[in-house]
C-alpha cells in the first residue's frame, strides 16, 4: 500500500516540477522577445538583462544567450545579489520571491532606459513594466505602455496588443 502511494507522489512531484520548469523556458522567451519589441534609445554595447537573486530563468536565459542577439548586441545574463548595477541593464527581472525590492528598483533606475520585468500579481499598479501572470494555465502578461514610457522607452505596437494593456 505504501509504494504505490509513494509512487503516484513521485509523479505528481515530477510533473510539478517539470510544469515549473516550462514555466521559467517560456518566460525566458517572453524577456527575449520584449527586448524586440522595444524601441531602445542606445543600441550599442551589449544587452544586459539583469535578474535579482537566485532563479531558475537564470538558466534559461544563458542558452538563449548562447544562441541568439538582439539586433547585433551580444546578450550577456547577470544575476544580481543587490540592486547595484541594475541601471546599467536594458531589462531588469524581479522573481515574485523579490516583489518587495520593486519600490528600490524605481527609484534605481528611474530615466536610465531600464525595462523592468516582475512576477508578482499587482506589479504594474506600482511600477513594473511587464508582470507575468498565469491565466487559464497559461503564461501571459499584463503590460504598461505609461510605465515603459516613463524608462524612456517606446514599445512596439505589436508587443502592446500581445499583452493585457493596464494603466
Amino acid at each position: 500500500m505504501k509504494k504505490p502511494f509513494l509512487l503516484i507522489l513521485f509523479l505528481i512531484l515530477l510533473k510539478a516540477n517539470f510544469a515549473l520548469a516550462q514555466d521559467e523556458k517560456f518566460k525566458a522567451l517572453f524577456l527575449y522577445n520584449y527586448a524586440k519589441g522595444i524601441e531602445w534609445p542606445n543600441s550599442s554595447g551589449d544587452f544586459v538583462i539583469g535578474v535579482l537573486g537566485s532563479s531558475p530563468i537564470i538558466d534559461e536565459l544563458n542558452i538563449i544567450a548562447q544562441k541568439k542577439k538582439v539586433g547585433n548586441q551580444t546578450i550577456i545574463i547577470k544575476k544580481q545579489s543587490t540592486l547595484d548595477g541594475a541601471e546599467n541593464c536594458n531589462i531588469f527581472f524581479l522573481p515574485s520571491n523579490k516583489s518587495a525590492n520593486l519600490s528600490s528598483l524605481l527609484t534605481k533606475v528611474k530615466g536610465k532606459s531600464t525595462l523592468i520585468v516582475t512576477d508578482n500579481p499587482g506589479s504594474i499598479k506600482s511600477g513594473s513594466c511587464i508582470n507575468f501572470f498565469i491565466a487559464n494555465q497559461k503564461l501571459s502578461y499584463e503590460i504598461s505602455k505609461s510605465n515603459i514610457e516613463k524608462q524612456g522607452l517606446k514599445v512596439t505596437a505589436n508587443l502592446l496588443s500581445l499583452g493585457i494593456k493596464v494603466e
